[in-house]
This record gives structure tokens, sequence and C-alpha cells, in this order.
């Protein structure tokens, strides 16, 4: 069976010109409207954007020096790193469900791989991951929403904060506490006892649609249980931000190359003192720094991808180390890019100034810059044996 119906193989979609084309041209008006035109959905849907990095169908790739699923992953990154060079937000979008996704086709029963996962891979629904709350982090073994066993389900209690596309997705990846821990459900969007609060004027990232979801003495049948109780935290959430963290630091990639482009162009054609300012060597010292962090971020994302792909063992620490970098790297290209065009990269609906906002997010979600230190540090520790 075809999963993608009338839609794209995404192994065979040139993200680039996709994303140039059909996303590009709207990133300030998804900023200013904090919400993706059902236009770049469409086309997101039939390109096969949402089935990328789901199981399912896909092309063989006309290189038979890699294998099928290297060449998979590798492609899945790349149109992460085309869709941040066009627009942070529709990437966060698509990152999100991903990350919700890779998590429901991983540990998700026989019966709810049927029912949802050609769905998700089509488009006609978004998933989100759900995660976060007013007092809650990174720390997921600490949720405070409380999923508790009755006749025929669980009844869930309490808030989810800060939850990206919360505002857009059909179906949440939500993790609860019960009394075998933290566990993982499947929350529909039209779940009676659900209600979402839509979070306006972010610094950035404006189109990632950003909800607060309640949670009322929400009913889920007992098939709406993602794994096992107690599975939560151990292993539906790392599925998710692993997948994530990638998919962003690839992100973060593209969107450094949005901005480093426009800084050569600029440094090439803007003259002071009778030069192009490309000439100076405080403005070229920018420019290098700008031009090799961006290409150890793309090598870091490639061999994290590789290491996903291939199921090695330090996959895990591959992706966390890849999307530190990357989302500081982002930080540091933007801040030197605006350097570089002085007062017009300031202005209002500027492309410079919507990259400068938007990349200071990518260090605090999916894990803070301090966070994922602590991360690598006891990664790195674990592999060193002591006689």
């Amino acid at each position: 069976m075809n999963l993608l119906s009338n839609h794209a193989d995404p192994s065979q979609t040139n993200w680039d010109t996709l994303a140039q084309d059909a996303v590009a041209p709207f990133a300030h008006q998804i900023d200013r409207d904090a919400r993706v035109p059902s236009q770049v959905i469409s086309a997101l849907r039939e390109a096969g954007a949402f089935a990328s990095g789901f199981p399912g169908p896909t092309a063989v790739s006309p290189s038979a020096e890699l294998p099928p699923p290297l060449t998979a992953a590798l492609n899945h990154g790349h149109m992460h790193q085309a869709l941040g060079a066009a627009s942070a937000s529709v990437q966060g979008v698509l990152n999100v469900h991903h990350m919700g996704g890779s998590a429901l086709a991983k540990w998700s029963s026989k019966a709810q791989k049927s029912h949802w996962i050609p769905r998700l891979r089509s488009g006609e629904i978004c998933c989100a991951i759900a995660m976060t709350e007013p007092e809650v982090g990174s720390d997921i073994s600490a949720v405070q929403t409380r999923a508790t066993p009755v006749t025929g389900g669980y009844v869930l209690s309490g808030k989810k904060a800060w939850i990206t596309c919360g505002d857009f997705a059909d179906l949440f990846v939500l993790i609860a506490s019960t009394e075998a821990g933290p566990t993982a459900f499947l929350l529909p969007k039209e779940t009676k006892g659900l209600w979402i609060e839509p979070i306006e004027g972010m610094l950035g990232c404006r189109g990632y649609m950003m909800a607060n979801l309640h949670l009322e003495a929400a009913f889920l049948p007992e098939d709406h249980l993602l794994g096992r109780p107690g599975f939560g935290a151990s292993h539906v959430a790392v599925t998710g931000l692993e997948a994530g963290r990638l998919n962003l630091a690839w992100g973060c990639v593209g969107l450094a190359e949005a901005a480093c482009k426009l800084a050569l162009q600029r440094a090439k054609t803007r003259q002071q003192f009778g030069a192009a300012i490309g000439d100076f060597q405080l403005v070229q010292q920018l420019l290098a720094r700008m031009t090799t962090d961006i290409h150890a971020a793309r090598l870091l994302c490639q061999s994290a991808s590789s290491a996903r792909a291939l199921r090695q063992m330090d996959a895990a620490k591959q992706a966390t180390m890849a999307k530190y970098f990357a989302s500081q790297m982002v930080g540091r290209v933007t801040h030197d890019a605006q350097q570089i065009f002085g007062a017009e990269g300031i202005g209002p609906n500027t492309p410079m100034a919507l990259y400068y906002r938007d990349a200071r997010i990518m260090e605090v979600i999916e894990g803070t810059t301090q966070v994922l230190e602590s991360m690598i540090a006891r990664l790195a520790l674990s592999e060193v044996q002591v006689s």
C-alpha cells in the first residue's frame, strides 16, 4: 500500500527548490501573522515533507555507494536544512511533527501504527510532542500532569507549557505521571477536557504556533497508551528528543547559511572609503569565522545522521553534540552578519533582523545549551573505563 497516496516520495524532492519557491516568500508573513499559511502546509504535504523520516515506501538512492537508510537519513537532514534557510518557523513545525512521529513510529502497537502512521505520513494530521510544563523542563521524570487509571482508560489532569505547534497539531504525544512513572499517551486534539491557550508575542520563530495545553479530567481510552506504563521518559521521550535535536541542528545550519549568504553579498557590494567592505581585514575575520562555523556544524550533522541511520552506539551523543554546537553557531553567525549589515540589518521587516531573532530561540528549545553540556559530559564520562 502506498502510504503517501497522491503525494511525492520525499527522497525524490528537491528540497532547496521547494523551500525557496514555496516557503521563503512567506517568511515575513509567517513572522507577522504568527502562523504558517495553508498554502505552505499544502506544498509541504504534496512534496512529501511530512512523510520524511517515517517508515514506509522510499525510493533507493541512485548512489550505489550508500545504503538506503543512510541515504534517507541524509536526505531528511537536508530537508530540515533547506527549510531552516527559508523559514525557521516552518522547519520547527516539521521538526516537532517528526519528533512526535518518530516516538510513535518506534513504540506504538501494530494497531496504532496502522491507524496513525499513514495519516502522519500524508500530512493529513500534524503531530506534536507535549512534555514541558510550567515547572518542568528537561527533567521529564518530574512531570506533574497526572494520569489516573479508571475503567477503560485514564483520566488526565494538568498543564503543558510552551508546546511547539500546540495551536496547530491534531495529535500530541504527551508525557504524564502515573504510579508506574512517567508514561506516554496519544492525545487527539478533539479530546474532551483539553483546551488550548495560544501563546502570542514570541521573540522569534513566531510561526511555531506555540500554546499551553490545559487538561481538565480528560479521558483517554486504554488504546491511547503509547508503550507501557512507566515507559515515557526513558524511551518514548528520548526517542523524540534525539530526533528533534538532530533535525534542529540541521535547521540551524540552514538558517546560518541564509544569513551568511546575505552577509557575503553585502560585503562584496557595500562600499566604504573607496573599497568594498569585504576588502577590510576585520570584515574578513567575521566572514572567515562564519564560513568555518557553518562548515563544522554541517559536518557534525552529517556524522550524527549517519550514526543514527547506522544505529551506532554513540548516535545519541552525536545528535546532542550537533544540536549543542549548531544552536550556538547560528547565534554567532547571525550576530556577525548583522555587524556586516550595520543599520540595514536592524531595520523593520529585514531578513537579517528576522534571522537574528529566530536564531536566539535555538539555544533554548530541545534542551538548553547548559543542559546539553551536562548531558554530553556525562555521556563522555560513561565511555571512560578506569582501572
